[in-house]
C-alpha cells in the first residue's frame, strides 16, 4: 500500500502553523504593533506539480500579475497600478504625502483623495506617485556611482542565455546608501525592502529562481510573494525557451501580526485543492516583449477571501533612523 503524496500547499501551512505555535512576540518600533516571529526557514515548490497560488484562501491573483510586471517593466510610479485599479501600495506615498500636508507644504488630502488625484492628473502623480530605490527601480534601473543605471534583470537573462551554468545571475533589491541610518540625512528610503535579493539557476534544463526575503508577514504577504516569484521563475524560463524548474523560498525573520492570528487559525483548518496552472496566449522571447495580459490563469478554485488589516510597518523610522 503506498502512501498519497502531501498537497504541496502543505509546505506553507505547516509554516504558518510553526510560526502560530513558536513565534516570538516582538514589537515594532515605529508603529507599536506586535507580531509573533521565528527565524531561517525555508519552502519550496516544483512547478511542474502546478502554479502554488494557494487554494486556503483566495490570493489576488489581479495583484500578483500587475506588480510583477511593474517592477519587471522597471516602474517605480503607482500610477501604472492606480490605473489598473490595483492599489496595494498606495500606502507608502499617502504616507510620505500627509506628512508633508502636515507641515504645511501641501494641500490636506485623505487618502482616497489622493489615490484619486495620482489616476486623474498625471503632474500630480509624477510629483507624488513616485517610490524611489523600489523594486523596479532596482531590478532595471539600479543607480550606479558613475551616473549609469544597470539593468541587473536584463543582465541575468542574457548571462543565463550565454552561458546556462553560469552560478552569478543574482538580483539585488538591497541598496545600502539609501537604507535606514546608513542613508544621507533625508536620502532614506521610506518603505521596506523585504524580498531583497533572488538567484537565477539552470538545473537539469530547467529555470529555477531562489529567493531571499528578509522580513516575511506570513499570512498576508507570503502567499502573494510565492505567486509573484514562481510567476517570475515562469516568465524567465519562457524568455529562455526553457521549463520552469524549482521555486525556492528562503526566509529570514519570519512573522505573524497580532491581529492576523484567529484569520490563521481559520486557513489552517481549510483543506487544499488542486493547484492551477499558468499559461501564455501571447509569443514573446525578451522582458520588453513580455505582457501580463500574455499570461492565462486555468483551474484556480480557492476557498474564500480571509480578509486581514495590512499594516504598514518596518521601513524607515524617524526616531531609530533620522
Amino acid at each position: 500500500m503506498t502512501m498519497e503524496k502531501r498537497h504541496p500547499e502543505y509546505r506553507y501551512l505547516d509554516l504558518l502553523a510553526e510560526t502560530l505555535r513558536d513565534g516570538e512576540k516582538q514589537v515594532d518600533k515605529g508603529t507599536g504593533v506586535a507580531t509573533y516571529s521565528v527565524f531561517g526557514r525555508q519552502i519550496r515548490f516544483d512547478l511542474s506539480e502546478g502554479f502554488p497560488l494557494l487554494t486556503t484562501k483566495k490570493v489576488y491573483w489581479k495583484g500578483v500579475l500587475e506588480e510583477l510586471y511593474w517592477f519587471m517593466s522597471g516602474q517605480s510610479n503607482i500610477k501604472y497600478l492606480v490605473d489598473r485599479n490595483v492599489h496595494i501600495w498606495d500606502d507608502y506615498p499617502y504616507k510620505i504625502y500627509a506628512e508633508k500636508a502636515e507641515k504645511g507644504e501641501a494641500p490636506a488630502l485623505t487618502k482616497d483623495e489622493f489615490i484619486a488625484k495620482i489616476a486623474a492628473d498625471g503632474a500630480f502623480a509624477e510629483a507624488n506617485g513616485e517610490l524611489p530605490h523600489i523594486y523596479g527601480e532596482s531590478w532595471r534601473r539600479w543607480p550606479a556611482e558613475d551616473g549609469r543605471t544597470v539593468d541587473q534583470l536584463g543582465w541575468v537573462i542574457e548571462e543565463l542565455r550565454k552561458d546556462p551554468d553560469a552560478h552569478n545571475a543574482l538580483v539585488t533589491s538591497w541598496n545600502p546608501p539609501y537604507l535606514y541610518s546608513m542613508a544621507k540625512k533625508g536620502e532614506g528610503a521610506r518603505f521596506p525592502i523585504c524580498h531583497n535579493l533572488y538567484q537565477v539557476n539552470i538545473k537539469h534544463g530547467k529555470v529555477c529562481l531562489q529567493l531571499y526575503q528578509r522580513s516575511a508577514d506570513i499570512f498576508l504577504g507570503v502567499p502573494f510573494n510565492i505567486a509573484s516569484y514562481a510567476l517570475l521563475a515562469i516568465v524567465i524560463a519562457k524568455i529562455l525557451g526553457r521549463e520552469p524548474g524549482e521555486f525556492v523560498h528562503t526566509f529570514g525573520d519570519l512573522h505573524i501580526y497580532e491581529n492576523h492570528l484567529e484569520q490563521a487559525k481559520e486557513q489552517l483548518a481549510r483543506e487544499p485543492k488542486p493547484f492551477p496552472e499558468v499559461g501564455f496566449s501571447g509569443a514573446f522571447d525578451s522582458l520588453d516583449s513580455f505582457k501580463p495580459e500574455y499570461v492565462t490563469l486555468d483551474g484556480y478554485d480557492p476557498h474564500p477571501p480571509i480578509k486581514a488589516e495590512l499594516t504598514v510597518a518596518g521601513g524607515f523610522n524617524k526616531k531609530l533612523h533620522a
